[in-house]
């Protein structure tokens, strides 16, 4: 029998990350679950049986990754590394926290350039490293910053990473719309498409076990969201004016 994936999943506490770790275990790949949350990660390793591991780290914080790192360095060679852990805090730009938006971009953009050069040593030859993106970076829209401006960051850096280590490693870009979480559950609007947590889960696999760059879903919202990326300013902008209120 084939050796188990080792995987390294970011963000695992809750929402899409937790949901992800529950399809892996079951498919009998051995975890590395990471976030900030010690309690609700350990629950979730020790629900999911003694082969699975917790290991709390601040993505922010460059020295906290680097010793989560090292510690798993002592493990052996990753199959995988998955990471999902972001910030949100919608609002107009006019009315958003700077404190807050800072820790929004140390979060989601600079925690993904640390897992950028940090998980790479961590893996195997052809092993798969997956940064989280989102619909909401595909085009500047109204009442989404700075979260938005932070995805589109991360695709950008995703992209330039798929480049550089072309016949290294396997990098991914997950591109998420709606999903049913923690954080999505402040919005004050309809959220078209809304998706459960498990269901991103099994697009998240299915989308990682293809051959395509990114995974994006559902497509009935993501394919629109595209099209408003590649129209001229001219058609584009009138469309998002639409959005404000």
């Amino acid at each position: 029998m084939p050796e188990p994936e080792t995987i390294w999943i970011i963000g695992a506490s809750d929402g899409i990350g937790a949901a992800l770790a529950r399809a892996f275990a079951a498919r009998g790949a051995r975890l590395i679950l990471s976030a900030r949350s010690a309690d609700r990660l350990e629950a979730l390793a020790a629900s999911l049986g003694p082969e699975h591991r917790a290991l709390t780290l601040d993505i922010a914080k460059r020295d906290s990754v680097e010793r989560a790192a090292a510690t798993i360095a002592e493990l052996g060679l990753l199959d995988r590394v998955v990471h999902l852990a972001a910030l949100y805090d919608p609002g107009k730009i006019a009315d958003l926290n700077p404190d807050t938006a800072a820790s929004i971009v140390s979060t989601n953009l600079t925690g993904s350039f640390h897992i950028a050069q940090i998980a790479p040593p961590l893996l195997r030859k052809g092993g798969q490293l997956a940064l989280c993106g989102s619909v909401a970076g595909y085009f500047g829209l109204p009442q989404g910053q700075i979260y938005s401006a932070t995805k589109a960051g991360v695709i950008n850096l995703t992209e330039s990473l798929r480049a550089e280590l072309a016949g290294q490693i396997d990098v991914r870009l997950i591109s998420p719309g709606f999903v049913d979480t923690r954080l999505t559950q402040r919005n004050d609007f309809a959220m078209p498409a809304l998706m459960t947590p498990e269901a991103a889960a099994r697009a998240i696999i299915a989308g990682l076990g293809g051959r395509r760059f990114e995974v994006h879903f559902p497509r009935r919202l993501t394919l629109g969201m595209k099209l408003l990326r590649i129209l001229p300013y001219w058609a584009a902008l009138p469309l998002t004016r639409r959005l404000v209120r």
